[in-house]
């Protein structure tokens, strides 16, 4: 059974953390409001992403 280290934990905590920022600053919108705030929380996540696996 694979292990994880606390270091590993804690990517995967931030991982987590990033994904539920993106889906709470696009939940309940919807038409344009939706994808002007889903593409600045993607490119958020993303950048969010990339620091997180450095």
């Amino acid at each position: 059974m694979p292990t994880f280290t606390d270091q590993e934990l804690d990517r995967l905590d931030a991982e987590r953390q990033a994904w539920t920022l993106y889906a709470a600053a696009i939940a309940g919108l919807e038409g344009r409001q939706y994808e002007d705030a889903e593409d600045v929380a993607w490119q958020s996540l993303q950048l969010r992403l990339a620091e997180i696996r450095r």
